[in-house]
């Protein structure tokens, strides 16, 4: 063999090697949510934004496989066994269906749930300190009695206090408990209206008029999908619509104290990363999302019949809607 040839030959060797390599080192995230909405959109851009910058670039040394499942549990336990039988890396499902819908189908294949109320309520986990298992993530329990406090601040005339939610959802019930809780402490009364799917929410919008004084919407992922025909019925009834989320703000409820979800999936994609690295879910503890912002809608406000006060919008993290 020539010399040439020789060289040739170890320089497609290396080039077989690198590809090999480079190969081996992709890693495969699949992420699903229950339903497309913005607070969820967020959370899914920022686990991919924390994953690129600890040097998983997207088409090259990761890949990423997202699905929703569109507000259908059923299609939520489908895309969850999906994914189990894909074998990604590591799973990221997104809510509370779809996390309890990934962790019901794999008990080997790490999961990083996040957007998640209450981890333990809903069984994923054993406790958030030693989650155990294949699994751990991110809660985003909201800060109820601040919503309270921010909702008898801007209509001081409220005594009750009416919610939408979907009793289907584990995270919705967990937050209206402790709305209740909250509600009790302040003297308000809780008048409660369920929405099973998404055109479920206008019309349980409507059942509060003349019910309730202002109407609150927590994490709920059915009725946030519908937010706008919420809205609407607030704006035509003159009800103040408030929400758990700082998104639905700028898409019309009057104020909300939350996080910054794109935010939320940052600090899941850093425990992403973690396990991509070799640790174990189960020796992960399950964290609390970071950082509370003020989010007010002043334009919203007038077109429900309520004046958002000086001070709250002086101390706002964010107005929008002007």
């Amino acid at each position: 063999m020539t010399i040439t040839r020789l060289f040739l030959a170890a320089a497609t060797a290396a080039v077989a090697l690198t590809s090999a390599a480079a190969f081996a080192q992709t890693k495969t995230v699949a992420i699903t949510a229950i339903v497309e909405h913005p607070a969820l959109d967020a959370t899914r851009d920022g686990v991919i934004e924390a994953l690129k910058a600890a040097g998983y670039t997207p088409g090259d040394t990761l890949k990423v496989e997202y699905q929703s499942a569109q507000g259908n549990p059923a299609t939520a336990a489908q895309i969850a066994r999906q994914f189990a039988g894909a074998r990604p890396d590591v799973i990221v499902p997104i809510s509370t269906p779809s996390a309890q819908a990934v962790v019901a189908s794999t008990r080997d294949i790490p999961v990083v749930f996040t957007a998640v109320t209450d981890p333990v309520g809903a069984q994923l986990v054993r406790s958030l300190d030693k989650p155990g298992a294949n699994v751990t993530g991110v809660s985003d329990m909201a800060p109820v009695a601040e919503h309270v406090a921010l909702i008898r601040e801007i209509v001081p005339s409220v005594k009750r206090l009416g919610v939408l939610y979907n009793a289907g959802e584990p995270n919705s019930v967990s937050l209206v408990k402790a709305l209740k809780a909250e509600a009790q402490k302040a003297g308000l009364t809780v008048v409660e209206a369920t929405a099973t799917k998404s055109a479920d929410a206008q019309p349980a919008a409507r059942s509060l008029v003349g019910k309730a004084d202002a109407i609150y919407v927590p994490l709920d992922n059915t009725v946030v999908s519908a937010l706008e025909s919420v809205v609407a019925v607030g704006q035509q009834a003159k009800l103040p619509v408030f929400s758990a989320d700082t998104d639905s703000v700028a898409r019309g409820t009057v104020a909300s104290i939350g996080f910054d979800y794109r935010q939320v999936g940052r600090q899941t994609g850093e425990a992403v990363v973690r396990i991509l690295k070799g640790e174990k879910p189960g020796d992960v503890p399950v964290t609390f999302a970071k950082g509370t912002d003020l989010f007010v809608n002043p334009k919203s406000a007038a077109a429900m019949g309520v004046t958002i006060p000086e001070a709250v919008i002086q101390r706002a993290t964010k107005v929008v809607g002007q």
